[in-house]
């Protein structure tokens, strides 16, 4: 950019065909300009390479979507609701999806900002990662860009958090075993890093504490980390079978579906034998064999608040800095059952 300031309105206002004191009203977003006359200014900025002040950028009407990959149902679920509710608000949504080896969140980020997003939710992104560097959102609230961060919490961002309570749906998934009997019961969940993980453990061992008696050091020998994939739910339930538990809790439909699958391979029957409790009730879930019981993420509320709370931001009113949690709700159906004996 040149470093004469009246040498580039006057750039600027020539290729608009408009005069300095309009181009100075647009650049500071003060009334009193036409939506032609706006946009006349805005393209000359762009033809002549000149970036676009922040509080403009909201006008290309697009807004980055950042989910880690599809493989999972659910994201594509929690895709479709923001993408649906965007449009309806007139904002255009650019899906940025992740696959192992290919475009990292940083350099979507990237391509987003170049792009002049109005602003970005993030979800299941590195936010939800305990071990990563978070200085990366800091870094966009400051330059002003409204961000939203779903299912994940990084404390010291300044950003509204959107999240399913992990807490009550351990609670919901525990209780509802032991209310058919079962005691021994197993976690499948994924990789410890992740912050929803940390919490699905902790108020598993807290849940089965209390409504089991059994101690604490009991409870964690029954948690088994792997990866969040039916092949990851196979090998946690190998484990936890092995260790002789009558009903597995699993940190995904996916892992849940591996879990069966270990099951019949290890020829028992659920939920005859072994009882398995999945966690989000993505879409087609109903209709595996068996209907798979599952803690459902309240996708549509969550869904809804985020883009509320970008949209807000971009207008001008920021929702509250703060975490914004979602209660889940159990969805009973033939993957449980009595516990055997």
């Amino acid at each position: 950019m040149t470093e004469n300031p009246r040498a580039r309105l006057s750039d600027i206002a020539e290729q608009a065909g408009v005069s300095e004191a309009t181009v100075s009203r647009v650049l500071n977003d003060r009334p009193g300009v036409s939506s032609t006359t706006r946009q006349a200014v805005l393209t000359a900025l762009d033809v002549l390479g000149y970036e676009r002040p922040l509080r403009l950028r909201g006008r290309s009407g697009l807004v980055g979507l950042v989910v880690p990959e599809l493989e999972n149902p659910i994201f594509p679920v929690f895709a479709q609701v923001m993408e649906t509710l965007l449009a309806q608000q007139g904002y255009t949504p650019v899906l940025c999806t992740q696959t192992p080896g290919g475009v990292t969140e940083d350099e979507y980020v990237d391509l987003l900002l170049d792009r002049g997003v109005a602003g970005i939710i993030f979800v299941s992104g590195l936010h939800a990662d305990s071990t990563a560097d978070v200085s990366r959102y800091s870094a966009l609230v400051e330059r002003g860009l409204p961000i939203v961060l779903v299912n994940g919490y990084a404390p010291g961002v300044d950003a509204p958090f959107i999240s399913d309570d992990d807490a009550a749906a351990m609670d919901l998934a525990v209780a509802h075993l032991t209310s058919m009997g079962h005691r021994r019961i197993g976690l499948a969940v994924g990789p410890r890093r992740f912050v929803p993980v940390v919490r699905k453990r902790a108020a598993f061992i807290a849940a089965m504490t209390r409504l089991t008696g059994i101690d604490e050091a009991e409870a964690e020998g029954l948690v088994s980390h792997s990866l969040f994939a039916v092949e990851g739910g196979q090998a946690a339930a190998h484990h936890l079978l092995s260790l002789g538990v009558t009903a597995i809790v699993c940190g995904s439909d996916l892992m849940a579906l591996g879990a069966i699958r270990t099951v019949r391979q290890r020829g028992l029957r659920t939920p005859e034998d072994v009882s398995v409790v999945g966690y989000d009730d993505s879409r087609l879930i109903a209709f595996t064999d068996p209907p798979l019981t599952t803690v459902r993420q309240a996708v549509s509320a969550m869904g809804t608040a985020a883009v509320q709370a970008l949209v807000d931001a971009i207008n001008g009113t920021p929702a509250p800095r703060d975490e914004f949690v979602f209660r889940p709700e159990l969805v009973v159906r033939s993957s449980t059952g009595p516990a055997p004996g």
